[in-house]
């Protein structure tokens, strides 16, 4: 299988068909910077139509898609936006947030001991008893059975080496961790906006 196909089919892209049928809730509008890249990919640039309607009203976005469902009022019709650019570019910080969702991110979701999925928690890797702090440096992600097992040791006393050193990572770094994790639940005008960068085909 091609690897477009690969993400098409994990990214489950809501067709268009039906759209002017289409609950007002399921109607977000994907949020472009200026230079047409989503604003963060995990959680997705996501606005609620209201907001992305209200901000085309202010000549703050500029349309790029729409959905085929249309908001009414007495002297005017309009197509709910799919697609929205920002008409001035918002630069992003440097360094994200240190979160626990942020931390999971940086570690794809497993644990940095065994490479599990499950049962995710964050392990000072220098425990706090031993002078550890609680910083990008010393967390990782550890599902709860090594977590466990490993205690109150270091990795090396508890004979656990981590699969990947912990680092502070910067928003970029993220924000490419993010582009490994679509969401599951995406409209079709988003999918060019989403993966630019994909492979083309021969």
């Amino acid at each position: 299988m091609l690897k477009s196909e690969l993400i098409e089919r994990a990214a489950r892209f809501r067709s268009a068909e039906g759209d002017p049928a289409r609950h007002l809730h399921d109607c977000p509008a994907l949020v472009l910077n200026a230079d047409y890249t989503p604003l963060s990919y995990y959680p997705l640039s996501l606005w609620p139509w209201q907001t992305a309607i209200k901000a085309v009203f202010l000549e703050r976005v500029d349309i790029v898609a729409s959905y085929a469902r249309e908001v009414h009022s007495p002297s005017w019709t309009m197509p709910i936006p799919s697609v929205i650019a920002l008409r001035q570019y918002v630069k992003p910080s440097e360094f994200p947030a240190f979160t626990r969702f942020n931390l999971f991110l940086r570690d794809r979701f497993t644990c940095q001991y065994c490479g599990s999925p499950h049962n995710l928690t964050f392990d000072h890797v220098v425990p706090r008893r031993l002078g550890g702090r609680t910083s990008w440096e010393n967390v990782a992600t550890a599902c709860a059975p090594c977590n466990l097992r490993k205690g109150g040791r270091t990795p090396a006393q508890a004979h656990m080496p981590l699969l990947v050193p912990p680092i502070r990572p910067t928003s970029w770094q993220l924000q490419e961790r993010g582009r490994g994790f679509p969401p599951n639940y995406l409209h079709e005008t988003w999918r060019d906006w989403l993966y630019w960068d994909i492979e083309l085909e021969q």
